[in-house]
């Protein structure tokens, strides 16, 4: 018959393999990985009966970190990490069998790792014992149970935790297998509404240019959808940006960079064949984690740019039509004027535009801009005044409706300016009786004063130009040159020489209509100090010009004045 003690010894034996049975089937209900973690600690510390245990997994680093413990006291046990070949658990891993010690802190056995040490002492760690977690094979890592007074561990303890890490590491493997199932599956997701938001987007698109939308509202429904903002830059692009579009015109790709200030900016080039039409800018601040845009997006932004090619390429072949017949019908009526030609009026009324009240001719020029340039500038003003533009007679003209001629000239001149960003000369002339030809005539000859004079930047009538342009030829400025020498050029010569003013103080008794006593007030002189300075005029120029004809010299005068001067104040 067997004895008591071995009657004990079956008994505890036959409780602990129901204990561990019934442990294994509940570590098979369970799917997350921290939760099996977790799980295999607690149930390992009710059958072996320690005061803690511990489950400690080698990383991608190389380190066996504990990831669940059971019993211990110090909070950052969890955070321990050591070299995979030293301490207890190098023995573990490198044999795949277990290994334990009576006390860890005395044992010259192992491999002591410095850091771990400390927590040993803190936890009160003595007796261990440590079993492999073996999967296809490989130890992953390690289940310890430890007592914080030395001891040894017997063949059937060591035996129990063993069995019940085999059984554990299968637990391991499904729990890793499932987190992987559903990352996998999470991703799928994500993708899957990723794929049907651009598919949303490709549709909201579509709808926009069947809508007959602008390139605007192609880049105001991007950055709706996709957030932060969306910029449609032009062929000149933006400066800081400048690299950006290169970059994405050479590789037909997204080119994407970090700003100073946080944002991340996406460009993609705007092409149609090997012609570049813009670009599209995408900037948004920078999710956390990711500075990068998700790729799915940036395939997006890229399949945007092809319809906003094909939206710009409508959009240019529309205005070149209407730049053409907005030239032709302005072509009709500076050579067909003076007078309305019932056709011409049917025409204009088609376009909207109302040849009744067409009465003002604009003629610009720019130095740095050719006249065919400046025209389709000039389409754009005359489109929003409800007026027609185009290249007459190589120059760029534009009839506007005006009531206030003066201004007109000058808001004209300040939009060109400011598209232009350079200097732009623009001559405006009131088309009496519908006589468009006489006025594109005298604005022209004007023009070309104000560029004799020196003047390359101004918005103006002819009210000032008008008589010089019926003087002289101004294409030729060497005529101007002659004239202002002959009339003037001895008072500007002694000016120059004296240090004197006499130029200004006769220019001054012609502003004054020569009302001596106004012009002395005008020049803070006494009226003595002026006689003698009208004398000395006279006396440089070598005649009597107050009793002979004045008229050479008034012109040399206000000429004089005109190039010396910028535009007249407004």
């Amino acid at each position: 018959m067997a004895s008591e003690a071995e009657t004990g010894s079956l008994v505890r034996r036959q409780r602990e393999l129901a204990s561990l049975y019934a442990t294994v089937k509940s570590l098979t209900a369970l799917g997350g990985l921290d939760e099996v973690l977790q799980s295999i600690v607690h149930h390992a510390h009710d059958l072996i009966g320690t005061d803690f245990t511990y489950l400690s997994l080698v990383g991608a680093d190389g380190r066996l970190s504990a990831k669940a413990s059971e019993g211990t006291v110090s909070p950052t046990f969890l955070a321990a990490g050591i070299p995979a070949g030293v301490g207890l658990g190098g023995k573990v891993l490198a044999s795949r069998s277990p290994y334990w010690v009576r006390n860890y802190a005395t044992s010259t056995v192992i491999e002591h790792d410095p850091n771990f040490d400390r927590l040993v002492v803190t936890e009160k760690l003595v007796a261990l014992l440590g079993v492999p977690l073996v999967i296809r094979g490989e130890a992953v890592g390690a289940l310890f149970a430890a007592d914080r007074s030395e001891r040894s561990f017997q063949a059937d303890e060591i035996a129990l935790l063993n069995a019940f890490a085999d059984h554990a590491a299968v637990a391991l493997d499904n729990a890793r297998l499932y987190e992987a199932s559903r990352t996998a599956l999470q991703e799928l997701q994500v993708a899957y509404r990723k794929t049907q938001r651009a598919q949303a987007i490709h549709e909201a698109l579509t709808g926009v240019v069947l809508d007959g939308g602008t390139p605007g509202d192609v880049a105001q429904l991007l950055a709706d959808q996709l957030g932060g903002s969306v910029t449609l830059l032009d062929r000149a692009g933006e400066a800081d940006l400048a690299g950006a579009v290169e970059d994405a015109r050479r590789s037909g790709r997204c080119a994407v960079s970090a700003g100073a200030d946080g944002t991340t900016r996406s460009v993609a080039a705007i092409q149609a064949g090997d012609s570049y039409l813009g670009a599209l800018a995408w900037s948004r601040e920078a999710a956390a984690g990711h500075d990068v845009p998700d790729a799915m997006d940036l395939r997006t932004l890229e399949r945007a740019t092809h319809i906003l090619g094909l939206l710009i390429l409508k959009e240019r072949a529309v205005a070149e039509a209407s730049e053409r017949l907005s030239g032709e019908l302005l072509t009709e009526l500076m050579v067909g004027g003076p007078g309305i030609g019932p056709a011409q009026r049917a025409r204009t009324r088609a376009r909207g535009i109302d040849a009744d009240r067409l009465e003002l001719v604009l003629v610009a020029d720019s130095p740095t801009v050719t006249s065919t340039d400046l025209s389709r500038h000039l389409h754009d003003i005359a489109r929003d005044r409800a007026g027609l533009a185009g290249e007459h007679l190589g120059r760029a003209t534009m009839i506007l409706p005006s009531v206030d001629d003066d201004r007109t000239a000058e808001e004209v001149h300040s939009r060109l300016r400011r598209t232009l960003g350079g200097p732009v000369v623009v001559i405006g002339e009131r088309a009496v009786n519908h006589d468009w030809a006489r006025a594109f005539s005298l604005a022209g000859r004007c023009g070309a004063v104000v560029r004799a004079i020196g003047h390359t930047d101004l918005g103006a009538t002819t009210r000032r130009y008008a008589l010089y342009a019926m003087l002289f030829d101004a294409e030729r400025a060497g005529e101007l040159d002659r004239f202002l020498a002959g009339s003037l050029g001895p008072l500007l010569e002694y000016d120059r020489r004296r240090g004197t003013d006499l130029v200004e103080t006769l220019g001054a008794y012609y502003r004054h209509r020569a009302n001596v006593a106004a012009t002395a007030r005008a020049l803070h002189v006494h009226v003595n100090t002026l006689l003698k300075r009208l004398d000395r005029a006279g006396t440089v120029l070598g005649l009597d010009w107050r009793r002979e004809n004045d008229l050479e010299l008034q012109l040399g005068l206000r000429l004089h004045e005109l190039r010396a001067s910028g535009p007249a104040p407004s």
